[in-house]
């Protein structure tokens, strides 16, 4: 009896080793998940637990039918993107309609390109402000309240420390005015309007994320006309990728942090090409008789630019700290400054693709360390064209086969190279600057335009 009972207590081990070693080799086993509110780990709500709420979400009316529309829509496209609930209604719940963006009476809304200062006035009126005696004095304060942070910055990220104060200032006036929106109803108001619905789309949907993350909390998502966030003013796709936390303290707070604002900043500078200690643009002088149709928007050895006689303007050797490849703009034709613009001006006008906003953080900047400019006076003494003229000009220039691309009533590159082609065509001086006089001849039209002007005006 004995040795049948040990024998049969052996064969129990033996089978209870068999299976714990099949259960080690079948790998860790899952453990059950106890469902939200559930009060325990059996996976079903517990006995009277409300069911978690399924299907759409039920939205109190904005008063504007094409915003609900719009936001039962895409209230159904984030959940099914799988984003968490309470968060979509968080951000949808509110919106309503803004006037800048919604408004059936033009004169009140106001979110076109060519609404933009930066397009539609003439460069020395747009410098008017960055370069005012209050926004440079502002600069120079900041460097030297704390120059440690510069220290710092610069050490870390490898930008120049006047490009970072002189964009916070551009940006916000030193986080003075970041904007007194709402995000998300900003960015529904620009997906409702229509013009720019799937950035906006794309946008709101970076904005759950940035919660999500943890990286900010809903109730900080103040921001600008446009959807931008914080001090330094980043879109919400831009702050997934580019914010900082400089500070460390697990929060990236482009609001309120100075260091982490300007961190961001400086981290996207850099990521996109910034290169410390090289110049943005250089002030030159040109040779008489020299031909300004090299003024096309095309990059050229600095070697080139010296045989073709260009010279800076403040004498002496060119210093680029390196740059090798510049082009040459005449920011208002060929009677104001000229100038040799590098590398750091396109890392600029990935903020704000605008030449004037580039060239506005460019010359702040110098300004801040004590370089100011230009040493060439404006042509003031030329008349601006409107944004109907620009229109006109454009479609003229497409009429006589001078691709000018589309009728925007903004002068970008191609404009003002379609425009050096028709001057060149005509033997005059091709600056591609465009004048009341360019107008004329290329719309065959009296001074001004005003006729072509009324006769194109229309959504850009």
């Amino acid at each position: 009896m004995k040795r049948n009972g040990l024998a049969r207590t052996q064969l129990l081990a033996v089978a209870a080793l068999t299976g714990l070693l099949a259960s080690c080799a079948a790998g860790p086993q899952p453990v059950p998940t106890p469902t939200p509110g559930s009060g325990g780990n059996s996976g079903t709500p517990a006995p009277g637990d409300p069911a978690p709420a399924t299907g759409p979400i039920s939205y109190v009316s904005s008063g504007h039918a094409a915003m609900d529309a719009w936001r039962d829509d895409f209230s159904n496209r984030a959940l099914a993107a799988g984003h968490d609930r309470a968060l979509v209604e968080s951000m949808l719940a509110g919106i309503e309609p803004i006037p800048l963006w919604l408004s059936p009476d033009v004169q009140v809304a106001g979110t076109g390109i060519g609404d933009q200062a930066e397009f539609a006035k003439p460069v020395w009126e747009y410098l008017r402000v960055p370069l005012g005696e209050s926004r440079i004095s502002g600069g120079k304060a900041r460097l030297s309240e704390n120059p440690a942070l510069f220290d710092a910055l610069e050490a870390r990220y490898g930008v120049d420390r006047q490009v970072l104060v002189s964009i916070w200032g551009m940006e916000t006036s030193y986080g003075a005015v970041i904007g007194s929106f709402d995000a998300p109803n900003v960015l529904a108001n620009m997906a409702v309007e229509g013009r720019r619905r799937s950035f906006a789309e794309g946008e709101l949907l970076a904005t759950m994320k940035i919660v999500e993350r943890g990286d900010a909390d809903r109730d900080e998502l103040v921001a600008g006309w446009a959807g931008a966030l914080g001090q330094t003013q980043f879109m919400p796709s831009t702050y997934l990728v580019f914010a900082e936390d400089f500070d460390g303290d697990g929060h990236k707070d482009v609001w309120k942090n100075e260091g982490d604002a300007l961190a961001s900043a400086a981290n996207y500078l850099k990521k996109s090409g910034y290169a410390m200690g090289q110049p943005w643009g250089l002030e030159v002088v040109v040779p008489a008789g020299f031909d300004f149709a090299m003024a096309d928007g095309k990059e050229r050895r600095m070697e080139t630019w010296q045989a073709a006689g260009l010279a800076p303007i403040t004498g002496g050797p060119f210093n680029t700290g390196g740059a090798d490849f510049a082009q040459l703009w005449l920011p208002a034709g060929a009677e104001g400054p000229k100038y040799l613009l590098f590398n750091n001006f396109k890392v600029f006008k990935t903020y704000n693709n605008a030449d004037s906003y580039a060239f506005a953080v460019g010359m702040a900047g110098n300004a801040m360390i004590g370089r100011p400019g230009p040493a060439t006076p404006w042509p003031t003494h030329l008349r601006p064209l409107s944004v109907a003229d620009i229109k006109a000009l454009q479609a003229g220039l497409n009429a006589k086969g001078f691709s000018a691309g589309p009728v925007d009533g903004i002068p970008g590159r191609q404009t003002k190279t379609a425009l050096q082609d028709f001057q060149k065509s005509q033997g005059l001086v091709a600056d591609g600057y465009p004048t009341r006089e360019m107008l004329q001849l290329v719309t065959g039209t009296g001074a001004g335009g005003v006729g072509i002007s009324s006769a194109t005006e229309g959504p850009s």
